[in-house]
């Protein structure tokens, strides 16, 4: 078996991350990407998928309860977002809620039988596109309709295999509370995935700040430091956290 610094790489293209997981994520892990509301969890797995399509890595985002177009006119305020990557195919948006609807999955809650063809589903995309990223948004809407946490613990299970059987790695966004004591709403969805990286803000000399640690990752060496991040024009920036004057979590 190979070492785990031997492990081919997903460079995120976000110069500290990369810098952390000695290179990128070992290839196929499944991600956990943890925070509450406004901590940049989809703005970075967003950088991921287009910083892919920009290395020739065609990238999928399905996106679970913000329409595609909106999330794109996001996106475009970015220096780093690129239009041309949409057009030519190497970076796609699906809706879910489209999917949902073509399949007939209109009940609140998915049946083991429906969850089987949710995943199915996934993965015909995955492999269609040939995708070798891949981007959801969020686990916790999809887990809000299977609910039951052997249920969910099946769906992560045979999900993960499906992408990383054809090389995609992954990032799910897991929605949190403020101060959390888990990374996800039912705290089976951390002990399934292969990473968790968890975004949270922290109150300092009256500024908030966004704050990124890795949590764990499969597969490579990591620092499980703070760092502070930082959404700017060009992209995610990333620097040691210093915690003096720190005011307390929000």
């Amino acid at each position: 078996m190979a070492a785990a610094t031997d492990l081919p790489r997903c460079a995120t293209g976000i110069d500290g991350l990369d810098n952390i997981l000695g290179g990128g994520i070992p290839r196929g892990n499944m991600v956990l990407v943890a925070g509450s509301v406004g901590t940049g969890k989809t703005t970075l797995s967003l950088e991921f998928l287009v910083r892919g399509a920009e290395r020739g890595e065609r990238s999928l985002f399905i996106s679970v309860t913000e329409a595609s177009s909106k999330l794109i006119q996001n996106l475009s305020t970015f220096e780093f977002f690129r239009r041309d990557l949409i057009d030519q195919g190497s970076l796609v948006f699906v809706d879910l809620p489209v999917i949902y609807e073509r399949l007939g999955l209109g009940k609140e809650e998915l049946t083991a039988e429906e969850i089987d063809i949710l995943i199915r589903t996934i993965r015909d995309m995955v492999r269609a596109l040939d995708a070798k990223r891949l981007v959801l948004d969020s686990l916790t809407s999809v887990c809000y309709r299977i609910r039951r946490d052997e249920q969910i613990r099946d769906f992560m299970l045979r999900l993960g295999q499906e992408l990383n059987a054809v090389g995609c790695t992954s990032l799910l966004v897991s929605e949190i509370g403020p101060n959390p004591g888990r990374y996800s709403m039912h705290g089976v969805e951390e002990a399934i995935v292969d990473g968790v990286i968890l975004l949270w803000n922290t109150r300092r000399l009256g500024d908030i700040l966004r704050v990124v640690q890795i949590v764990k990752m499969r597969g490579t060496a990591h620092s499980r430091a703070q760092y502070v991040l930082e959404l700017t024009p060009i992209g995610i920036l990333m620097a040691p956290h210093l915690k003096g004057g720190r005011e307390g979590g929000t």
